[in-house]
């Protein structure tokens, strides 16, 4: 019987193989492995294989591909024998294979369904060197260390590797089982040659290495974080058991339970809020404190409790007192005096708490904000006051929500908390004044607030619960209404504020202006004494706008440098004593000061004022009376030594001199102002020019107003046509930086043209508002009580008004009225006759 030799199955593999693509991972040589097949191309394969020779070709694809084609597959693979077919439930099949050799290939017989290919099996290069001896030792070491501390490498693993003899299947067994990406895997598949397959898969365990120090390093941060947390715990329960039984407060958060659960249940709230809060307190009882949301909760309870849901305070119906204290506090101001008093009365008889909302429209400086304070004195009620102007965002008034970092709630909640009682007196400043943009419109959020039909539920965006501000008394300041949107204007109550004229301003500079401001520059408070004339003066000549702020100013300016003269001569008396002179009389310096400052007038127990630069009182005599007891009484020409020349003279006050000019009234935001209106004719074609920045609707009045005044010089007054066809108009309105709008202006354009076509110049002291129609109607105008104060300001005699506003001049006060004449017409004729009469 003749010898037989047994050849190894790698040498006996068919040059024709089945591939297999597969989706994950090339499989190298020398492993036994399962491997699922669920696409039922390669399942006819496998079946194939099993009932022939049982060897396949395994190729990663390029891209993952359902159906891939031999286009889709690496060219490098490895072939295997199947072991084992288990066939599964879905139609798929689950192998157990044996991998033998590489091969690459060569043609391509089938691209697709199944792929069969010519391949050409691959030997390896170069793998009994030292070099190699050398790196699988450096292999089989490194993966110890690996192993050792990876517990997904299992003891089988390890054996394994251990047990293979040949330099190559090591490496290929070691980058198989180490966690890189699936195309440097490839790449090691296609290395050939062993040295550099070793070298290039020691690399590659160099980085699992250093993954795994990392790894460790962040497991130990991580346990030692642990250990702490959880000794800080035990301890923390230790220390709340100890409290417990001492009677002692367990922990900060079990006292703010305790205290937002004791602050709700006094509330008694029902409904929504109830379900909210106890939401919220429930959620809050079950969250770490160290989580930022626990934070969030807590401070959302927080203004829950804090905002006074039931606290009123006590209700004063004393309308005597309340009237005191208003006519203390602010003089004049009628309208809004009587409106508080009516509104104490009201309550008293329906004796409920409803608010109510008031609008004070007026001039800057007339006392719309600190009349906001005396109201809510008057009323015996908290005060708060916030302003709107230049708000462009509507969570200011109702809040952010809670989504936001840093949310809160708006400022009529913000209010509310600090007031501490739910039916305050607010004030909203320069309502005029808001703006818009991406944000919101902050005007349409204060329609809910200022409405007294839904404010009984303001819903803030912070808190999302309804809140009843209907017991809030708001008072809302604007200089201007026409800025104002009119849904928000509707609902409140517009009460208008006037200027001051002179007396007016007399009055409240004794009351209030002077005794401030003496207090605020440090001066007694009867250390300095004005006449009459001197404020008159002070009023017409420094300070003739609507308000009283520049008056204020002008006191102030006058008060710091009485001041500095009395501190100046505090200090040259003390320089003799302090120089070892004391007795020997003042120096040449406060000789020098008191003869510029003090004159008497011969009689130094008379106590009559000075006459003269400084102003103190005659008798104060030079050497024995001390800068601070001196006392100081200032006339008109002492005024203009510490303020200057006045701003104002008499040559100010707006005339009509000559032909072409007439004196109309107009209303602005800062008030009642004049208006001087010019015409002049020039040799040319006819024609108007208009010039002084006017508006659209002012210029169609001087159009209007040139057709009438066209019409009655040529009909009533004989003016011939030629006169218009060769004359030019020139209308100009003064101070042409100013910009000027609006129809009153009428009947006072045409006047100022027919008085320069009869060259006639009109009525002294005479000044007009009114809007002109086309027929020669005088047609009613608005703010004639702003109107009315600037005529007099302008020491105005008579006053041509449209006869429907007659029922407006019960609303002036009859001291403003005083000295005026107010003449009511239908018609032009009427304005011409008082105008421009005939006689």
């Amino acid at each position: 019987m003749s010898e037989q030799s047994v050849i190894p199955i790698d040498q006996l593999l068919p040059n024709k193989l089945p591939l297999v693509a597969l989706m994950g991972r090339p499989i190298f040589p020398g492993i036994f492995t399962p491997i699922m097949i669920g696409n039922p191309n390669d399942v006819k394969i496998i079946d194939d294989a099993v009932s022939g020779d049982g060897i396949i070709g395994l190729v990663m694809q390029i891209n993952e591909n359902e159906n891939p084609a031999i286009d889709d597959l690496y060219r490098v693979g490895t072939a295997a024998k199947i072991v084992k077919k288990i066939n599964l439930p879905d139609g798929g099949v689950n192998i157990f294979i044996s991998t033998l050799k590489r091969f690459k290939v060569k043609k391509t017989l089938s691209a697709s369904n199944p792929i069969l290919a010519v391949v050409e099996y691959l030997e390896e290069e170069g793998d009994d060197t030292n070099e190699v001896k050398a790196l699988t030792r450096a292999l089989i070491s490194e993966m110890k260390q690996i192993s050792e501390n990876n517990p997904l490498f299992s003891e089988e693993m390890r054996l394994n590797m251990i047990n293979i003899d040949h330099p190559g299947k090591i490496a290929d067994f070691i980058a198989s089982i180490l966690n890189i990406d699936k195309a440097e895997q490839q790449k090691i598949l296609e290395i050939l040659n062993v040295r550099k397959r070793m070298e290039q898969v020691l690399v590659f365990i160099k980085k699992e290495q250093e993954l795994l120090r990392i790894q460790k390093r962040i497991q130990k941060e991580i346990n030692e974080k642990i250990e702490k947390s959880q000794r800080d715990y035990f301890l923390k329960e230790e220390l709340k058991a100890i409290k417990t039984e001492l009677g002692m407060v367990a922990d900060a958060k079990s006292s703010e339970y305790q205290r937002f659960k004791d602050k709700l249940d006094a509330f008694a709230f029902s409904g929504e809020i109830k379900e909210t809060v106890d939401q919220e307190l429930e959620k809050f009882s079950l969250m770490d404190p160290n989580s930022s949301e626990f934070i969030v909760t807590r401070n959302y309870l927080d203004w829950i409790v804090s905002l006074p849901w039931k606290e009123t305070v006590s209700e004063i119906f004393d309308l005597a007192r309340a009237q005191k204290i208003l006519e203390d506090d602010h003089y004049g101001l009628k309208d809004v005096k009587t409106r508080i008093v009516e509104y104490l009365a009201v309550r008293k008889l329906r004796n409920d708490s409803k608010g109510s909302i008031i609008c004070l429209a007026g001039p800057p400086g007339v006392g719309k904000t600190s009349v906001g304070k005396s109201i809510a004195r008057a009323l015996g009620k908290e005060f708060f006051r916030f302003s709107v102007g230049g708000m462009r965002d509507e969570a200011e008034i109702k809040g952010h929500r809670r989504t936001y970092i840093g949310a809160m709630p708006g400022k009529i909640i913000q209010g509310l908390k600090i007031v501490k009682t739910k039916d305050p007196v607010f004030m909203i400043d320069e309502i005029d004044k808001m703006g818009q943009s991406y944000q919101g419109d902050p005007s349409s959020a204060l329609l809910e607030v200022l409405d007294p039909e839904q404010n009984n539920s303001f819903r803030d965006h912070y808190l999302d619960l309804p809140f009843d501000i209907s017991h809030v008394f708001f008072i809302v300041t604007a200089n201007t209404l026409e800025t104002i949107p009119s849904p928000l204007l509707d609902r409140m109550e517009l009460i208008q504020l006037p200027g001051y004229i002179d007396t007016e301003k007399l009055e409240i500079a004794r009351r209030y202006l002077i005794p401030k401001s003496l207090l605020k520059n440090g001066l007694k408070k009867n250390q300095v004494k004005y006449s009459r004339e001197s404020l008159i003066h002070i009023a017409n000549g420094y300070a003739r706008e609507a308000g009283v702020r520049n008056f204020e100013k002008n006191l102030d300016k006058i008060h710091r440098k009485l001041a500095k003269i009395i501190v100046e001569k505090d200090e040259s008396a003390d320089a003799p004593q302090a120089a070892g002179g004391a007795g020997k009389g003042r120096t040449k310096a406060g000789r020098a000061a008191d003869g510029a400052q003090v004159k008497t007038d011969g009689a130094p127990d008379t106590g009559k004022a000075a006459e003269t630069s400084g102003a103190p009182v005659a008798g104060a005599s030079a050497a024995g009376v001390s800068g601070r007891a001196e006392k100081f009484a200032l006339d008109k020409r002492q005024i203009e030594k510490y303020l200057g020349k006045p701003v104002f003279s008499e040559d100010v006050i707006k005339r009509a001199e000559r032909p072409g000019m007439s004196v109309g009234l107009a209303w602005t935001s800062m008030g009642g102002d004049t208006l001087v209106i010019e015409a002049i004719s020039l040799p040319g074609k006819e024609g108007l020019t208009l010039t002084g920045k006017m508006g659209d609707t002012m210029k169609e009045s001087a159009t209007i107003a040139m057709t009438v005044a066209h019409k009655m010089a040529a009909e009533k007054y004989g003016v011939p046509g030629e006169w218009f066809e060769k004359n030019h108009i020139h209308l100009h309105i003064p101070e042409g930086a100013t910009p000027k709008d609006g129809p009153s202006a009428g009947i006072t354009m045409a006047v100022a043209l027919l008085s320069l076509m009869r060259n006639r110049v009109i009525t002294d002291r005479m000044v007009m508002t009114g809007e002109l129609s086309l027929t020669g109607q005088v047609l009613p105008i608005g703010g004639l009580k702003e109107k009315t104060v600037a005529a007099r300001r302008n020491k105005a005699r008579h006053i041509i008004i449209p006869k429907q506003n007659l029922r407006d001049l019960d609303e002036i006060p009859d001291h403003v009225k005083k000295g005026l004449e107010f003449h009511p017409v239908e018609r032009f004729e009427e304005v011409l006759a008082l105008a421009l009469p005939d006689s």
